[in-house]
């Protein structure tokens, strides 16, 4: 599993990624986190708003900052 954090770096951008980090450590998944940080990217994948997380290629959230647990279950669902 591939896993962006898109977002420039602010707080609720590093929020982000240590909760998909935690959520990755507690499911026991397999998964390259990679940060995307430049604004050309990010526009790059229709994201207007950041923190943005995207799962193997696709956007799966905007503009908001996941729980631990709800990021588990958009991983939870991928692997089905």
């Amino acid at each position: 599993m591939k896993i962006e954090i898109l977002g420039t770096g602010c707080p609720k951008c590093r929020q982000l990624t240590a909760n998909v980090e935690a959520a990755v450590r507690e499911l026991g998944i397999q998964a390259e986190i990679d940060k995307v940080t430049e604004i050309d990217r990010i526009a790059e994948y229709g994201v207007m708003m950041t923190p943005a997380l995207a799962v193997d290629g696709k956007v799966v959230s905007s503009g908001k900052v996941l729980s631990k647990d709800e990021i588990g279950k958009i991983f939870r669902g991928r692997e089905r």
